[in-house]
């Protein structure tokens, strides 16, 4: 609300040499926003007003606009007269509104995704989605990095994520995973299981920093809900987001004995714990010998029990996992070179944090720095 000086006429108070013809007095009144548009309110108001004979500035000055408004109001309100006879037509609020709001539909701007330009690169996004399980914003981003196509023609990732909810693009909810994340669980630290070697509390505030690489985090997934049946073991290395799964036979102490041999076959026992300087696992009981590696050089810590968030880029690698296995889905119908292909397509994904740069790219440069050592000694 706001106040206005209002001008009463009086009758020619004098006093002295000064005659006043009008009192000026402070009142509150609440003066109309300047470009407000007309509401139904305002425009019954019109209609009544108009039909009574009252000219367009008494209008004008009964809503609070200006004469111009009411002209273009009751233009556009007013049918065109279709022949000579009958009575005029006149106008209605209602046929006012719906002018209006016919005419707010031509308003706005065209959404940038419907625009020709970005057909080529929303076809090639959807590809990419649906066969590669990509997220819109890698997308983006590996598209603007290397200059698959024209700039223009690239909508951001915050304008994709707000068309996919209005369904104006080529994809569902269903086919961005990412968009129906669920939310997180509050943290809890039980401590009411013990732990089956060194805890989490003794490793160095160094692995946390995420400026050394050779941390890792690992974990089981399984397929079915009972755990029965073949498992993959799966582990991430802290800095370089570089993920490695493995089929195993079980989530047993057996099957985690396959992964070791399978990680020791590929990286080799003399450079292993430079390559895997510590490794942080879940507390559970496939885990009981995983404690052999620390002969190698590579220290093994455990979470506290029911604390997967000490974990989580491990938790979060395993969710991507998930979309290609699903959970309840067995693991036995995968071979051991199909996980393979999975954990090299998820590291194959381009990553804002690295400048859209993938794992693979990063890891394998830490391991030329590891084994060029060797080589030059």
């Amino acid at each position: 609300m706001t106040s206005r000086a209002i001008m009463v006429p009086l009758q020619n108070i004098s006093k002295g040499a000064i005659t006043m013809d009008y009192a000026y007095s402070t009142t509150t009144e609440a003066i109309r926003k300047s470009g407000k548009h007309l509401t139904l309110d305002e425009r019954g108001q019109i209609q009544a007003l108009h039909r009574e004979g009252f000219s367009l500035r008494a209008i004008a000055a009964r809503i609070g606009c200006s004469h111009t408004t009411i002209h273009y109001e009751i233009t556009r309100g007013t049918p065109e007269r279709r022949s000579a006879r009958g009575r005029s037509p006149q106008y209605t609020a209602r046929r006012g509104q719906r002018a209006y709001l016919e005419h707010r539909k031509n308003s706005k701007r065209p959404y940038k995704v419907d625009s020709a330009g970005c057909a080529p690169f929303l076809r090639w996004m959807t590809e990419r989605i649906r066969k590669n399980k990509w997220s819109i914003d890698m997308c983006v981003g590996d598209a603007r990095a290397n200059k698959r196509f024209d700039e223009d023609g690239i909508p951001c990732t915050k304008t994709l994520d707000n068309m996919l909810w209005a369904g104006r693009i080529p994809l569902t909810l269903f086919d961005v995973p990412q968009a129906l994340g669920r939310k997180c669980k509050r943290k809890r630290n039980r401590k009411n299981k013990r732990l089956k070697g060194r805890s989490i509390e003794e490793r160095s505030a160094l692995v946390d920093e995420g400026t050394e690489i050779g941390h890792w985090e690992a974990d089981t997934v399984v397929g079915s809900r009972k755990g029965r049946g073949a498992a993959v073991f799966t582990a991430v290395e802290k800095v370089t987001h570089d993920y490695i799964a493995i089929r195993i036979s079980g989530r047993t102490c057996a099957g985690i004995e396959e992964a070791i041999a399978h990680l020791k076959s590929e990286y080799g026992e003399d450079r292993f714990s430079q390559v895997f300087k510590t490794i942080t696992v879940d507390n559970g009981t496939e885990f009981e010998t995983f404690t052999q590696l620390e002969s190698l050089g590579t220290k093994v810590y455990f979470a506290h029990p029911y604390s997967s968030w000490e974990r989580p880029q491990n938790e979060r690698h395993n969710g991507i996992l998930r979309q290609y296995i699903p959970k309840g889905t067995g693991i036995d119908g995968y071979s051991d070179e199909d996980i393979l292909n999975i954990a090299d397509e998820i590291n194959s994904r381009p990553r804002r944090v690295f400048g859209y740069q993938t794992p693979a790219e990063l890891f394998n440069t830490f391991l030329d720095e590891v084994y060029a050592i060797e080589n030059v000694s």
